[in-house]
């Protein structure tokens, strides 16, 4: 068996099987993550939520996937065809393969790579092209304009998160999310996670976040008392089904970052408790809920006031931060408490 996976189709088949066990659990938390919003949305507003297919209605939302797959596919008349049915595949895609380069432990990953920022921001960056594609291709002025609000809202806040990151860059020395995370682990549990020593651009990065994946109250693309689904207006069945899933995969997406970048992924908040798998995947949980209760409480805003907080608020004050962390970084300010290469590197 160690001889066959040494050889090129031993270890096309091992990184086959490697890349369908992270799209199997990216889907399968997807399905329940739906359903978890649902619920937490449901119990802001004192009402049941998804109570009825499955026990405690758990099944409810493969019920939604299967209506969606076996309704027939109404094309609108006027649409480019190639281009219509090309853009929730495109955003589906992008969304899943930026998951390559995402770490659950140590060593558990697709794609180890030095410049896995970069891959994910080259992604992230793609997949506007489906949500324009999409409002381009549906023959709808409404679609358009929604498909219009989402580029400049995604390319926005983009400018916002890679700033920020930016200063995790400098901290660390690396652009490798393991070793990120390892110059996280000072042996100080929660209190020597980037939380602390980036505080102010945790906040930053959790909004920015909401309004690269089209959340409420950020939703302006999909804002149903002006343009009904916006890019998605014109799409039903299986193609909406992709465009829905491939923006709960980019929220997830960024749960995930989050939990890398500020949070130590992996490891425990505790010292003495053994890292693993579960606490990158409690963090993660645990940022989409406040994503789903942000949905459920906030007001959406206008489309003029979000711009505005993108470029005259985020983007001057994460530049600021760029310029603070390296001055902090460059003279080791308090020990060394912003620059961290030996541990990291």
């Amino acid at each position: 068996m160690t001889e066959f996976l040494q050889t090129g189709l031993g270890i096309t088949v091992l990184i086959a099987a490697q890349s369908l066990l992270v799209v199997g659990f990216v889907m399968i938390s997807l399905i329940f993550l739906v359903y978890a919003d649902r619920k937490v949305w449901a119990a802001v507003q004192m009402r049941r939520g998804p109570n009825v297919v499955g026990p405690w209605g758990l099944l409810q939302t493969f019920a939604d996937a299967l209506k969606f797959v076996v309704k027939e596919v109404v094309i609108p008349a006027g649409v480019d065809r190639p281009v219509y049915f090309l853009a929730p595949l495109l955003s589906f895609v992008l969304a899943m393969l930026a998951w390559a380069v995402i770490p659950f432990n140590d060593g558990w990953v697709l794609a180890d790579i030095n410049v896995a920022i970069l891959f994910v921001f080259a992604i992230a960056s793609l997949e506007v092209y489906g949500v324009i594609m999409g409002g381009w291709a549906s023959n709808s002025k409404y679609a358009f304009l929604g498909s219009l609000r989402s580029a400049a809202q995604m390319i926005s806040y983009e400018v916002s998160l890679g700033l920020i990151i930016i200063g995790v860059i400098i901290s660390t020395g690396s652009m490798n999310f393991g070793a990120i995370v390892a110059a996280q682990d000072t042996g100080h549990g929660l209190l020597g996670w980037y939380w602390l020593p980036h505080l102010p651009m945790v906040a930053l990065f959790f909004i920015s976040a909401l309004a690269e994946t089209n959340r409420p109250p950020f939703d302006l693309p999909e804002a149903e008392s002006e343009l009904v689904a916006g890019f998605m207006v014109e799409y039903g069945s299986t193609p909406y089904l992709l465009f829905m899933a491939g923006e709960y995969i980019a929220i997830f997406l960024m749960c995930a970052l989050i939990s890398l970048l500020f949070f130590g992924g992996w490891l425990s908040p505790i010292p003495g408790l053994p890292d693993g798998f579960h606490w990158m995947f409690l963090k993660m949980a645990f940022f989409f809920f406040m994503f789903a209760m942000v949905k459920a409480i906030v007001p959406r805003y206008r489309y003029d006031q979000l711009m505005r907080i993108g470029w005259k608020v985020f983007l001057p004050l994460s530049l600021v931060w760029v310029v603070v962390i390296s001055f902090l970084a460059k003279f080791e300010v308090l020990g060394g408490f912003w620059a961290r290469w030996a541990i990291g590197g």
